[in-house]
């Protein structure tokens, strides 16, 4: 069984021992120790079950790339599932839970599936769940969904806190192994910004545990110098526990940061994530041992080489007292000599190759161990834990020759470099056949926006091993990103030149894929590719002679690499396997998409502090306090909160907007349009950009005018409206709809930077820098000349112009255009000032009557005029021609976004339903969404619709209930009776009416 060594372990602290819990059992560990080094040294081996079979799991890596110790760690508010026991550092009073077992971790009935697994093959649910289809509700989606998952979703609010952080730097190092240590300390020395971060809490990579000597002394020795020298340099920024997870375009990086994981701390906020500007990027990131298949590859105490190796010498623990090594490389016979040197058994080597004459099988062999050449493991014994194993010719079928009792079994497939930062941006791949792994391209490096590369890999993840050449490369790895960030000043630093290696040579790897290379059926039943997701070499064999050749295909039939490990183990031999069956060369089938992040990061450090109150902030306009102080009912637009209406003391809802909408049309009325989009569109081509933009034309508009503009999307649906202002030959201001302002900005800058990149234009978004007040209605013009400071006459500020002035001895900008249909001016005033003017504008107004309205009449006064809103007319599937709004799409374009779409057929269509005012017959108000009905019945057996009720209100105006409507051949049919369904079977008749109620020939706005 695993123990604890009584001596070693570079990491802990025994002077300082750590009391935790494993599925309610206290146990021992000590500081430095792992959660996973921790149940090893307790004893407890066996930590999960795998997901689809519920087969006995224990540790098989040592690091992130850790398929099957999977733990939910604490509970109630820190409650988190799925954490790796290989990277969660041991603290005292930690609290871990096994996962997926039911009733428990030793006695599971899940395991069951194990015995059918002949009826439970790759891609069976595909096949299984579709008949009879009654069956899908009732049994088969209840039951899939209950086995969904591994750990439990928390149910209470996270009680942690999280946080981002944004950093530049000239040159981001990801991984603090010995290369990117010497990377960064050449990149440092000619005087470039560089940030080195690493993902585990200690520096040096494997180089500590592998052994050798740098610069005549130990590894361990070096990197501490190392560290002493960045930690010295003023231009150095160090981070460990620091992950790097993604690497996007123009050399944007996102890493996570693990704050108080291994030291709980209610105060500090426990992740952070990093998003990060990186003028270049060196990736040393290492490499991922690869795992062997043979049969009965899974069973709790069959281990990575290197991992054995780490917990020896790292923590101090043995995974078992008598290993058998199994190998097709040199690198196994490291852990061979370590576990040796601590006192334990190794039985024998079994090496796949003809033979293995380096000095490091020289080495095992003088220590007395067999080593059997040529030989593999034919199957595994035991249950729940290993216990011994079958040797096997490698040439051959599985025929048995031996059998070992053991332990432990320390596999080694080879060495796959760390390719996911470098392929996230488009880094290619090319396949090393002589180290049998496929390494970053050189000559097909992510480039940037100027075409020029901005990643490098450096060390092991460049697809080289011995130690003198990782650091040869990472030598020069830091010298050129430094050259390109065009920090090239050596004089005041000397640059670190590669410190002399002692490590030994190692002979050359053999392509084992499958161990025998001739097993049998029922043996390659039992050789695991994917631990978590139960991906066997049969499951993907039988996707291959099912069809499945292209690798993507075969990962998503078979699982396989879609596990919480994202195939960091499995994907090579996966390919390998695939290949075979397809008789192809691995290079030929490829490799998978690799995407960020490079592991799973929080929730919580995604969303950083943007939760509670912060999750969706709360945006006021300057004169939020006034309404709230006289009796705002708020509505939340967006971000926002307006005004709905103004309630007065025993006012109803509806007797508040009937007053504020006769107020407006008979005297003057006040509404603050803050809210609405400004969005500042300024270069030598504005205009161009803006005609590409909206359906008309905007190019020609004269400084000083206005023009109302419909905006589509590509496929030719409106997404918003607003009025344009030209306020000089290059600068435009756009409104837009309160809740588009954002999407729209967005918009705009995605079409210029991914595009149009060649146009001349800048964006900005002024919406909260202006305060905005409309003053509406037949005395608007008597309130603004008396506020006193520029003429608004009609001759001097005609409809849909602007001119800039002061009023009241405030700098202002009028816009005379209205939504309402009266006489309007629209103000906008510094933010800062916004409040003073409004409450200036009050108090002239007051002996006229001046009336403040929210949103609701402001819906009531444009729907009695026939115009439309973004969302209400609108739903995502209308075009401007369904709303008579062709006038606002200009014939002299030659293209604008959204043109090609709108001519498709089913745009053309003469079926589309189109705009319409409705009346009931009965003055009755009708009810938003409502549909209005044809004859007879659909295939469904449900009543044929013809059109929908999109805006409905009582008008206080023309005292009845008015609607607007999208109905099949509307415009066509004025003064037809239809009938609008209402909730319980019941109708009411409505008139299809012209969609402008009231003042149609537009006399009250233009005086």
């Amino acid at each position: 069984m695993s123990t604890r060594l009584a001596k070693g372990g570079r990491l802990i602290d025994r002077s300082t021992p750590l009391e935790f819990s494993f599925n309610g059992k206290r146990l021992r560990g000590y500081a430095g120790d792992t959660l996973a080094s921790a149940l090893l040294g307790a004893g407890q081996m066996l930590m999960g079950r795998s997901f689809k079979y519920h087969r006995p799991r224990g540790v098989v890596a040592s690091g992130a790339e850790e398929p099957n110790a999977l733990m939910t760690l604490g509970k109630s508010a820190s409650l988190e599932p799925n954490q790796r026991a290989t990277t969660t550092e041991l603290f005292a009073g930690l609290e871990a839970r096994s996962q997926n077992h039911w009733p428990s971790l030793e006695f599971d009935v899940g395991a069951i599936n194990s015995k059918l697994s002949r009826y439970l093959p790759a891609g069976f649910y595909y096949k299984t769940f579709i008949h009879p289809r009654p069956l899908w509700k009732h049994l088969f989606e209840p039951v899939i969904r209950k086995s969904a998952g591994l750990g439990p979703a928390p149910t209470e609010r996270d009680a942690d806190r999280y946080e981002h952080l944004y950093w530049h730097t000239d040159i981001l190092i990801i991984g603090g192994g010995v290369a990117g240590l010497q990377a960064a300390l050449n990149a440092a020395a000619t005087g470039a910004q560089v940030t080195l971060i690493e993902q585990n809490a200690h520096w040096g990579g494997r180089a500590p545990v592998d052994g050798g000597t740098l610069a005549g002394e130990t590894p361990e020795a070096w990197v501490a110098k190392a560290l002493e020298t960045l930690r010295q340099a003023p231009n150095v920024t160090l981070r460990n526990r620091c992950m790097g997870a993604g690497v996007y375009d123009h050399g944007y990086v996102l890493a996570y940061e693990r704050i108080t994981d291994h030291a709980p701390d209610p105060e500090a906020p426990r992740h952070r994530l990093w998003r990060i500007r990186a003028r270049q990027i060196i990736t040393a990131t290492g490499a991922i041992e690869r795992p062997l298949s043979f049969a009965g590859n899974d069973l709790p105490g069959v281990m990575l080489a290197s991992a054995v190796r780490d917990y020896a010498v790292n923590q101090g623990v043995s995974p078992g007292d008598r290993t058998v090594i199994v190998t097709n490389n040199d690198d196994a016979y490291r852990t061979a000599l370590t576990l040796l040197d601590a006192g334990l058994s190794v039985p024998a080597v079994l090496d796949a190759r003809e033979t293995a004459t380096g000095p490091l099988p020289e080495a095992v062999r003088a220590r007395g161990v067999a080593i059997h050449c040529g030989t593999g493991i034919a199957a595994t014994l035991g249950k729940a834990r290993v216990t011994g194993v079958t040797t096997c010719l490698q040439a051959g079928e599985g025929a048995a020759l031996d059998t070992i009792p053991c332990d432990c079994v320390a596999m080694s497939g080879g060495w796959s470099p760390v390719v996911h930062l470098w392929s996230h941006c488009g880094g290619k791949l090319t396949w090393d056949t002589e180290r049998l792994c496929f390494k970053p391209d050189p000559a097909k490096a992510p480039t940037g926006a100027d075409g020029l590369p901005f990643v490098l890999p450096a060390g092991a993840a460049s697809g080289i091993s011995h130690l003198a050449a990782v650091l040869t490369d990472a030598t020069e790895a830091g010298a050129l990103a430094a050259r390109r960030v065009g920090a090239e000043d050596m004089s005041s630093a000397r640059p670190h030149p590669v410190p002399e290696v002692s490590a030994p040579k190692e002979q050359a790897i053999a392509p084992v894929w499958l161990m025998p290379q001739g097993a049998s059926i029922e043996k390659r039943g039992k050789m695991w590719l994917d631990y978590q997701n139960d991906v066997k070499v049969s499951d993907v064999q039988l996707a291959a002679r099912e069809g499945f050749e292209s690798v993507e295909h075969t990962k998503r039939y078979t699982t396989l690499g879609m596990a919480t490990d994202q195939g960091k183990l499995s994907n090579i031999n996966g390919l390998a396997v695939l290949a075979g069956a397809l008789d192809a060369e691995i290079p030929q089938v490829g490799t998978t998409t690799f995407r960020p992040p490079y592991t799973p990061l929080s929730m919580g450090a995604i969303a950083g502090e943007a939760r509670a109150e912060l999750f969706q902030p709360l945006r006021r306009t300057p004169m939020h306090a006034w309404h709230d102080a006289n009796g705002a009912e708020w509505e939340p637009v967006g971000q926002w909160r307006r005004p709905y209406c103004y309630l007065q003391p025993s006012e109803t809802t509806q007797d508040a907007v009937a007053r504020e909408v006769l107020a407006t049309r008979n005297g003057v009325g006040l509404l603050d349009a803050s809210t609405l989009g400004k969005l500042l569109v300024r270069g030598p081509d504005a205009g161009v950009f803006l005609d590409r933009l909206y359906t008309n034309m905007m190019s020609s508009l004269k400084p000083g005018r206005c023009r109302y503009g419909l905006m589509c999307n590509d496929n030719g649906f409106l997404m918003d409206d607003g009025v344009v202002a030209r306020l000089d030959d290059q600068s435009f201001l756009c409104h837009t709809t309160t809740g588009g302002a954002d999407h729209i900005h967005q918009h705009m800058e995605e079409w210029l930077q991914t595009e149009w990149w060649g146009l001349r234009v800048h964006v900005v978004n002024l919406t909260e820098q202006f305060a905005q007040i409309a003053v509406v209605g037949p005395q608007a013009r008597q309130v603004l000349t008396a506020l006193g400071g520029m003429d608004v006459s009609a001759e001097t500020l005609p409809f849909m112009s602007w001119a800039d002035g002061t009023l009241a001895g405030h700098p202002v900008r009028v816009y005379r255009i209205s939504f309402s249909g009266e006489l309007s001016y629209e103000i906008a005033v510094p933010a800062d000032q916004g409040r003073t003017l409004w409450d200036k504008i009050l108090d002239i107004g007051a002996p006229m009557g001046m009336t403040p309205y929210g949103t609701e009449a402001l819906h009531v006064l444009r729907a009695e005029k026939g115009f439309i809103i973004i969302g209400d007319e609108t739903d995502g599937t209308v075009i401007p021609q369904d709303l008579g709004l062709d006038w606002a799409i200009s014939k002299k374009k030659d293209d604008f976004l959204g043109k090609r779409a709108q001519s498709r057929s089913h745009m053309a269509d003469p079926n589309r339903w189109k705009l319409v005012g409705l009346e009931t017959l009965d003055a009755s108000v009708l009810p938003d969404g409502a549909y209005v009905l044809g004859e007879g019945d659909n295939a469904n057996g449900q009543r044929v619709t013809i059109g929908r009720i999109t805006s409905t209100y009582r008008s206080p105006t023309l005292k009845r209930g008015i609607a607007m409507g999208l109905v099949l051949h509307g415009p066509d049919r004025m003064g037809e009776i239809v009938e609008v369904g209402l909730l319980g079977q019941r109708q009411v008749k409505a008139r299809i009416v012209d969609p402008v109620f009231y003042d149609k020939a537009g006399e009250k706005q233009n005086v």
